[in-house]
């Protein structure tokens, strides 16, 4: 009896390794797509670097590289740890505060270009007219954004702070379509039996599913928009950025390391703050 079991259970796995065998021989012959894929990707890659030409170092910016470098590892350390309105703390905790509300602005104004924008909840006319919009903010760059806006209201951190708000709106909207387009209806359709109103609703079964997805995407979009601020101060925009475009145009190496340190410093802590929340956020622990 038992040798008849194993017997069975031999010819079994003998079918199935002859079916999978079989599947495998009948699976499509795709190669001529994928060579034509791969030759497309070299005529592309040869294409591109035709027009890049590499002459090599020239003697500034290998002086330049120098100086960054010394600056690194010699750094001002009164201008580091000083307390005054140009030295490094203050003007990292400027930066910080363009980025935080740069984000939280952009983070509240995209939720109701999200919410038309979506197929789900609105006419896709109307969601495909707000996705156009949402596209056409984030096709300008944050320099040029940064451009526009400094002629409207100057120089400053005001400037910073609406031109990452902007910005963030064409990031952040996107993601929030995506996560408002993957609700579960099921629940919605539970509270709706139960008799809930709209309110109701959406108080208990659209906001918890929401959420940590809209929290996750802001902290996101709050690393980019903490680097991008150092950027946006090189035109004026507020920030670091400024101060350490001075100093490099200045040669005065000390002081680009002291900053440079001061950046490296706070995008450490960002990111290991920033990563503990999304990680609660997304496991709960």
């Amino acid at each position: 009896m038992a040798k008849k079991i194993q017997l069975e259970n031999f010819e079994q796995t003998f079918d199935r390794k002859l079916t999978a065998a079989e599947a495998y021989a009948a699976r499509p012959r795709k190669w001529m797509l994928y060579t034509l894929i791969v030759l497309i990707i070299a005529v592309l890659v040869g294409w591109s670097s035709s027009d890049v030409h590499f002459t090599g170092l020239t003697v500034t910016g290998t002086e330049v590289a120098k100086g960054v470098l010394h600056g690194v590892f010699h750094p001002d350390t009164e201008l580091l740890f000083g307390t005054g309105d140009t030295d490094v703390p203050y003007l990292l905790l400027q930066t910080v505060a363009i980025a935080v509300l740069g984000t939280l602005c952009g983070a509240i104004l995209a939720i109701p270009f999200a919410f038309l924008a979506s197929t789900n909840i609105m006419p896709k006319p109307v969601a495909y007219v707000f996705r156009l919009l949402i596209l056409m903010i984030r096709t300008i760059p944050s320099l040029v954004w940064a451009l526009m806006w400094i002629r409207v209201t100057g120089p400053g951190a005001a400037c910073g702070v609406i031109t990452q708000s902007v910005c963030s709106i064409g990031m952040i909207s996107k993601m929030y379509i995506t996560a408002i387009e993957d609700l579960d209806t099921h629940i919605l359709e539970s509270l709706d039996a139960m008799g809930c109103n709209a309110f109701e609703k959406i108080r208990y079964g659209v906001i918890p599913q929401l959420t940590a997805s809209f929290i996750s995407t802001t902290i996101y979009r709050f690393d980019i928009n903490l680097k991008d601020a150092t950027t946006l101060g090189i035109v004026g925009a507020g920030g670091i950025g400024a101060s350490l475009v001075q100093c490099l145009n200045s040669r005065r190496w000390a002081m680009v390391g002291a900053f440079v340190w001061g950046l490296m410093v706070l995008a450490l802590i960002i990111e290991f703050v920033s990563t503990r929340i999304r990680r609660k956020l997304a496991h709960g622990a």
